[in-house]
């Protein structure tokens, strides 16, 4: 179906049963946040807040709460869109070429852009002001309000126009910290981003780079805004092949073009090198995102169409609405793999650990076929490619494997992946480090923001053990560590005494590692993973996922029993120990608010609107 507002979709909703109202005021500040996160985790509906405390713009939120919903509201237009992604579409092609379009498939009809005079943009129709809009703020420690489906769109200052644009999801701080109130807001974009690209021309050429920034509108527009695309395919004609319904853009004057059906509009521009203290923010990782220094956006103009609806959804510790971007990313995105990577079959980015931090793949080991033993060759060679191409190069832990050693092994069948790795690893060889380098802006396991380091497992061959599923009887432990739970066959979590500073702390973890020998019991573990709590690490596969890839630096807290250096590489003959402890420069986990908790358990009690739902 296309839709021409957000409104349309909302109805849409609603009208097949997929939505629900809230009419009683409901607070923006943590209560909004709260009820979209057990709505989520209850598989509800989208939730529309009809009084928000304060403000006169009603909210929605879960839009994109199940895969069921978001292939409802794209049901018309997936087929085609997987068929453009495959085909690596330029919309510029067709454009030019007649004959080109004719061939492609019918999603490509809709990708080009359809100029709006501004008078007849619905989104012109308005203005307002920055703190007049919904002061959503998700979590108790959060700097101030945040918009959290943000559509922020920058034209290339060398090559204006929609060709060379770019449309992502970064941060906007609304208000707090030192921003001029209806006058400044905050911008925070990671690295590996595209507008990235257009900041850099901007500051070369010493002038301001104008912003856009959309709330609202087609939910095409946030998927989009989220998508990581092929080369040569702009945000906007995705957008407008998924909506089945070209994108409408208007130019009320010289700057980058307005998205004519969004429901909000802050246009603003960033100055080539001034910055601001952003955050905290509680993140996607399940940790807040600490305060630095990021780029101010000095707000001109604020818009908004009649009826207009604000938007929002929350992150945190996964999964959360986001992971459903995450799904429908893979699905879409997925069969590309081994056409831009050369022999790796399938990516699969873990979003229980925060999709950075871990990356699993299936690649494909050919370079000495005929050898009676195989071992990890050509895998490291796309390891390598992997981590230069594109956000996948964020990954913090790539565990790679040979599609010949299993080849109808679901790499997302994470719990069988890891299996499948700890029966082959090799740690005398198979660990291979990347130091000193970038790493996820949100990641505060390194050495400082965006630094810290890498590791690639490799696993190829035949298997080479056997897992085990207790703790060895007569398991002796050095003084402090105790409590030794498996997670999964092959891994034991042990519980470790704080990590109180750098120094003793590494030298903890080093001695516990050095208490053992590779012929000692524990080692028929190929990982142990020391903790503050093992109890959490063995609960299940998510806490496990979560707990060792959060809160490790891999060049900082993987050890191993008979560990040794060799011509520069690292390895060892025992286990493979990850020193996960939580550690004083980790940003603090979130924690909800237990007086906004029992507001929300009102709300869900026998006659409130979330009944039957929570």
């Amino acid at each position: 179906m296309a839709y021409r507002s957000l409104r349309e979709s909302v109805d849409d909703l609603e009208r097949t049963g997929q939505l629900v109202r809230i009419r009683v005021e409901v607070d923006a500040e943590l209560e909004a946040a709260e009820i979209q996160r057990r709505v989520f985790a209850a598989g509800g509906p989208a939730v529309f807040y009809e009084r928000v405390r304060g403000c006169a713009f009603p909210m929605v939120s879960n839009l994109f709460g199940t895969m069921a919903r978001v292939r409802f509201l794209f049901r018309d237009s997936l087929d085609g869109v997987r068929a453009l992604v495959d085909a690596k579409v330029d919309p510029k092609d067709f454009a030019l070429h007649a004959r080109r379009a004719l061939s492609l498939p019918g999603a490509a009809l809709h990708m080009l852009p359809i100029p709006v005079p501004a008078s007849r943009a619905p989104v012109l129709a308005n203005t307002t002001r920055i703190s007049a809009l919904p002061r959503l703020v998700s979590w108790p420690d959060d700097g101030g309000p945040f918009i959290t489906l943000p559509q922020v769109y920058t034209e290339h200052p060398d090559k204006p126009g929609f060709g060379a644009s770019n449309l992502g999801m970064y941060r906007v701080q609304l208000a707090g910290n030192e921003y001029i109130q209806d006058s400044e807001i905050g911008l925070h974009y990671q690295i590996h981003r595209g507008i990235g690209v257009h900041h850099a021309a901007a500051i070369a050429r010493g002038e301001p780079l104008p912003v856009n920034v959309f709330v609202g509108g087609p939910p095409a527009m946030a998927v989009a805004a989220v998508m990581p695309l092929p080369e040569g395919l702009p945000e906007l004609a995705f957008a407008g092949a998924l909506n089945r319904r070209g994108v409408r853009l208007a130019r009320p004057d010289r700057g980058p073009a307005v998205h004519a059906d969004a429901d909000f509009c802050i246009r603003g521009f960033v100055n080539p090198r001034e910055t601001k203290r952003e955050g905290p923010f509680g993140d996607h990782l399940g940790y807040y995102a600490r305060a630095h220094d990021f780029p101010v956006l000095h707000v001109t103009h604020v818009h908004h169409r009649d009826g207009a609806i604000w938007p929002f959804t929350t992150v945190g510790r996964p999964p959360q609405e986001d992971t459903m971007f995450g799904e429908l990313i893979h699905e879409l995105t997925g069969p590309l793999v081994p056409t831009v990577l050369p022999g790796v079959r399938a990516v699969h980015a873990v979003d229980a650990a925060g999709v950075h931090p871990l990356l699993l793949a299936k690649g494909s080991e050919r370079y000495v076929p005929y050898a009676r033993e195989r071992r990890p060759m050509e895998l490291l060679t796309q390891a390598s490619a992997i981590l230069g191409q594109g956000q996948m190069s964020l990954a913090k832990y790539l565990f790679i494997i040979a599609d010949e050693d299993a080849p109808n092994l679901a790499i997302s069948d994470i719990g069988a992946f890891f299996r499948h790795v700890l029966e082959r690893i090799d740690p005398t060889r198979d660990l291979h480090f990347v130091t000193n380098t970038t790493m996820d802006t949100l990641d505060y396991s390194g050495t400082g923001l965006n630094q810290g380091s890498k590791v690639v497992v490799a696993a190829a061959g035949e298997g080479r053990r056997k897992l085990p599923t207790s703790v060895p009887s007569g398991l002796s432990l050095p003084a402090g560590f105790h409590s030794p739970r498996v997670c999964m066959p092959g891994v034991l979590a042990v519980e470790a005494p704080p990590f109180r500073d750098g120094a003793t702390g590494i030298a903890a973890a080093e001695a516990f590692a050095a208490a053992f020998r590779a012929s000692d019991p524990i080692s028929a573990f190929p990982l142990v993973v020391l903790a503050d709590e093992s109890e959490l690490v063995a609960r299940s596969l998510r806490d496990f996922l979560w707990v060792t890839f959060t809160r490790s630096n891999p060049a900082v807290d993987v050890h191993g029993i008979e560990s040794f250096v060799a011509h520069k590489a690292w390895g060892c003959k025992g286990s493979v120990v990850i020193d996960a402890r939580g550690k004083p420069h980790h940003a603090p986990p979130l924690v909800e608010d237990p007086a906004i908790t029992r507001k929300v358990d009102a709300l869900a009690a026998a006659g409130g609107p979330l009944h039957g739902i929570l």
